[in-house]
């Protein structure tokens, strides 16, 4: 079996980060810790991966970004924000859209492979950690945005989705909402999951039992959100407030309640994710969460720069590969009706 660099890392006792700048010959390895990753090496017969190596040494001065789905606004400002970073460093940007089709962002790492790149961003992955290491530990260079990979050479940037959806709840609470329904994403989406976590949370510190009638998944799009608030009103449980887990999903409530002559915000409460343009201009205005997409983007491809040799890594790299930002709850018309006596009847909704 071929030898990686996380087993030299377990080997020698220390980061698979370390054991990189040793290979590369960076400076801020202590001496000592040098020859113990050397001695591993040497131990373990162990070989740089050639193509990494080669990647490295004959720049393509391109970076990909792998995106879920371009047509989310999220996805689009943070895309803005790795392009003009990379752009100010003389780099060139690829779009990688591969639109929720399952298993198919293993098949991007081809671009590193070939050398059409020299680092890849994965934005709202959905594959599991392993398989990031995996390629990570052969040299390559990669980013991810909107989840936490434990690795001490991949950098993430990511909000914390478990709590900005506490406030999301707790908010409605104050509004005296206790039949609250949660709309998230894909199963397999690590952010809706994280989204219903803190939802689930929340109901637990406000003494509201967890209702499991009271969830459905719409796909992070207007359509899943439309038939997702749908099949919740055919299951006949009261609710008057819907936590959707993107704009795109909440847009999708809003026409349903068109539809069947639900008003917002007075019979149904409704807030979203991710601050899209068109929550500000659809009737009522859509209560919503910011995250600093543009910023995440911008972030994350300064450090995978920095990764790529544009500056020289600083001795905190490796605490420094998790970057943690802060989003804010956009209260607007959607959510501010306050419900007197804090109970709903399915006269008012739910059916």
């Amino acid at each position: 079996m071929d030898k990686k660099i996380i087993d030299v890392a377990r080997a020698a006792g220390v980061s698979p980060a370390t054991v990189s700048r040793v290979l590369n010959n960076r400076e801020l390895v202590k001496e000592k810790t040098r020859e113990k990753v050397l001695q591993a090496i040497r131990d373990m017969n162990y070989h740089p991966n050639a193509a990494a190596k080669q990647l490295r040494s004959q720049r393509t001065m391109t970076i990909g970004v792998i995106v879920p789905d371009i047509n989310v606004s999220l996805f689009a400002e943070i895309i803005k924000g790795v392009q003009n970073k990379a752009e100010s460093k003389g780099y060139h940007v690829i779009i990688c859209d591969y639109s929720g089709r399952k298993g198919r962002e293993r098949d991007y790492f081809a671009l590193l492979h070939n050398r059409t790149v020299d680092a890849l961003i994965f934005v709202a992955p959905e594959a599991a950690p392993e398989i990031f290491a995996e390629e990570a530990d052969k040299g390559f260079t990669i980013g991810v945005i909107g989840r936490q990979i434990e690795h001490d050479s991949i950098p993430c940037c990511y909000t914390d989705n478990a709590a900005f959806s506490v406030e999301v709840v707790q908010h409605f609470v104050r509004q005296g909402h206790r039949q609250i329904a949660f709309i998230g994403g894909y199963p397999e989406a690590t952010d809706a999951f994280e989204r219903l976590e803190g939802y689930m949370k929340a109901l637990h510190r406000s003494g509201i039992g967890f209702q499991p009638a009271l969830i459905e998944n719409g796909d992070f799009s207007e359509e899943g959100g439309y038939r997702a608030f749908l099949r919740l009103r055919e299951k006949g449980h009261a609710f008057t407030a819907v936590y959707a887990a993107n704009d795109e999903m909440a847009l999708g409530v809003y026409k349903a309640c068109s539809e069947l002559g639900i008003r917002i915000p007075e019979e149904l409460a409704v807030f979203g994710v991710d601050n899209n343009r068109i929550s500000r201009y659809i009737t009522p205005h859509l209560s919503t969460v910011e995250q600093p997409s543009y910023l995440m983007g911008s972030m994350l491809a300064e450090k995978l720069l920095s990764l790529l040799g544009e500056e020289k890594p600083g001795p905190e790299e490796a605490a420094d590969s998790r970057i943690e930002v802060k989003s804010r709850l956009i209260i607007r018309e959607s959510s501010t009706f306050h419900r007197e006596g804090g109970s709903a009847s399915s006269e008012n909704h739910g059916g």
